[in-house]
């Protein structure tokens, strides 16, 4: 409902309840701040206590009491100008419109006006291919701030991840890095999805396993004795989708695991955990939310982030 659809009852139930609020919080500071008969003189104590501290009779500051007045002639102004007081519009005539009204809604202009100025600019650089627009530092920096806002929340500000969000800066791609596959990924989104292999394997098998798996990532601290005892069972389990090298395969969105990154954590227990229980990821699509164009920028921008 918007203030073109209320009905009288409505308009001035509105109306007067926003404005009896209002006075009733002015006669409220007016009220507190009356001399009662008896009371003790301004910083003398006035005879309560509790656990040993005394009360003393100390009005607020003026400048907190001030502070108060301005937030009601800040409220009188803003219901003049803007909506607020049921069906009155204000005098700017503002107004966010409806879902029976959108069209003609405050929000829906002001976004016509970015549309209709960005558009050809965006129309511009989808006629390039992403490696080359990944070079033009103004649709860089436009990615960027799309990538701020749409993507930073999971894959962090720097793009650097975090656990059960990859890291899209150090050049090790679950679903390939090439520029067709990094829109994919935008455009469609992506879903992950590995079994778990405890029941199979049981405690030994999985710690094995995992010691093995350290063991193609270089790292130093697997075992190898039992790196080599959990060869065979990765080969057996594991192969399949990560290669019988470890290399991964961007087809299926299995990732290499020689590269020493780890989109779930690195350590013994999170690969143990992995191996055992398994893992499901799901990143949503975004050529419906954001249109082709921008996700072709936004596509270039990731892109850049890996020159190599």
């Amino acid at each position: 409902m918007n203030e073109y659809d209320m009905s009288t009852f409505w308009h001035w139930w509105v109306v007067i309840l926003t404005l009896a609020n209002i006075a009733g919080i002015y006669w409220l500071i007016r009220w507190t701040a009356k001399k009662r008969p008896g009371e003790v003189a301004e910083g003398s104590e006035t005879g309560h206590s509790w656990d040993g501290l005394s009360e003393f009779n100390n009005p607020l500051p003026r400048w907190w009491l001030y502070m108060f007045y301005l937030t009601i002639v800040f409220a009188l102004i803003y219901l003049v100008l803007y909506p607020g007081l049921g069906r009155f519009a204000g005098i700017l005539g503002w107004h966010s419109g409806n879902m029976l009204h959108l069209e003609d809604s405050q929000y829906m202009r002001e976004m016509q006006r970015a549309e209709d100025r960005y558009q050809p600019i965006f129309a511009a650089w989808a006629e390039q291919d992403i490696a080359t627009l990944s070079r033009d530092s103004e649709a860089v920096t436009t990615g960027r701030r799309l990538y701020l806002n749409y993507c930073s929340m999971c894959h962090g500000s720097d793009a650097g991840g975090a656990t059960g969000f990859p890291s899209l800066i150090n050049g090790v791609w679950q679903w390939g890095g090439s520029a067709d596959a990094i829109r994919t990924s935008i455009a469609q989104g992506r879903v992950g999805n590995m079994p778990g292999f405890g029941a199979s394997l049981g405690a030994e098998g999985v710690e094995n396993v995992a010691h093995y798996v350290l063991q193609l990532s270089g790292r130093a601290d697997a075992d190898a004795a039992k790196a080599e005892a959990g060869q065979p069972q990765y080969q057996m389990f594991c192969a399949g989708c990560h290669g019988m090298d470890g290399s991964g395969m961007a087809m299926l969105g299995a990732p290499p695991l020689t590269e020493n990154a780890w989109t779930y954590g690195g350590s013994l227990a999170a690969i143990k955990y992995t191996i055992e229980n398994g893992r499901m990821g799901e990143m949503p699509g975004f050529q419906e939310f954001l249109g082709e164009e921008r996700v072709h920028v936004l596509s270039a921008y990731i892109y850049s982030l890996n020159p190599d």
